[in-house]
């Protein structure tokens, strides 16, 4: 049976520009051959330390106890010489659970690295299908477990620290904070949950509206949850910290900046949370911003939008950490 094709909310017209471009070069269809080209870094990590200097930063890399005790990564970031105790902001980088890199896009964070001084902290996890769930959101927690328990040699309070994540890396940033509120591991101080990939289930408005349109579209998310998930995809024997979004106890998380587009597929399942948040009492500040796509504020940076919603974030940045 072929499932009706739904109506979905207009692109707003700068974007509709960024995403006809796109659609020149043919149609995207993400398969399992693509994924160690779409893993690798773009630049040298000789190059990526250069630029970072140029901009007044340096980055060292350690190697820390994973899920298991397996040794995974993080990148450690912050100004050039500089002292005292700052706050921490803990990123997970997106890429629907399959590729991405941890030193990838270090340039977006560079308000907060300038503004507010922070250390950022960028987590190396295992990637599906060759390390399906649970290992990523696991490395995610170990990685935050370290983080607190060296906070003093890294010059961070370990009760300052943020959770910060984009698309997959947003629902394992909440996959994070639900086990590190479980486990009674270390309190976030805040996440900050980008159109966060919450939920395994296909079944939202926004899946069945962005399919084969736009970007990171129906398809390619279930792709994803397929490689983190296999055949549990939807089913009953998924945890919450895969799949936040079939928490039905929120109570207890930090405050929580959420933002997606209206036109794209994870809009459903962040409003969805947001809500839930607030209905656990927790202070929760969401923007679905009219006619964006997944990803838009890096896709189309000069977009009026883009700069909104940029504008935005920084504005709740400065308001959490008193600016």
């Amino acid at each position: 049976m072929t499932e009706i094709v739904m109506p979905r909310p207009p692109f707003d017209a700068e974007l509709d520009v960024v995403l006809a471009a796109m659609q020149e070069r043919g149609p995207f269809v993400l398969t399992a051959e693509m994924l160690p080209r779409m893993r690798m870094l773009e630049i040298t990590e000789a190059e990526l330390d250069e630029r970072l200097r140029a901009r007044g930063l340096e980055r060292r890399t350690v190697t820390v106890p994973g899920h298991r005790g397996d040794p995974i990564d993080l990148a450690i970031i912050g100004r050039i010489g500089r002292t005292g105790t700052a706050a921490c902001f803990y990123t997970v980088h997106g890429g629907g659970m399959m590729f991405g890199h941890y030193l990838g896009n270090l340039d977006s964070y560079d308000d907060w690295l300038s503004t507010h001084d922070v250390v950022l902290i960028s987590v190396d996890y295992r990637l599906a299908p060759e390390h399906p769930d649970p290992y990523p959101v696991e490395d995610c927690y170990a990685g935050l477990v370290w983080t607190a328990a060296h906070a003093d040699e890294l010059g961070i309070d370990p009760d300052r620290i943020v959770l910060v994540g984009q698309s997959a890396g947003g629902g394992l940033a909440a996959g994070t904070a639900l086990l590190a509120r479980d486990r009674r591991g270390p309190r976030p101080y805040a996440q900050i949950l980008i159109s966060p990939m919450l939920d395994d289930s296909d079944s939202t408005v926004s899946t069945r509206q962005i399919d084969g349109v736009g970007v990171a579209d129906r398809a390619l998310t279930r792709f994803g949850w397929t490689a983190y998930l296999g055949d549990r995809r939807g089913g009953d024997d998924v945890s919450v910290y895969a799949a936040p979004a079939r928490a039905t106890d929120l109570t207890g998380l930090p405050p929580t900046y959420l933002d997606c587009g209206s036109a794209e597929v994870f809009r459903d399942e962040t409003v969805a949370y947001a809500s839930r948040l607030w209905a656990a009492g927790v202070q929760a500040e969401l923007h679905v911003w009219p006619g964006a796509f997944h990803g838009f504020t890096s896709m189309a940076p000069h977009a009026v939008l883009s700069r909104t919603a940029v504008s935005a974030l920084a504005d709740w940045t400065d308001r959490l950490l008193g600016a």
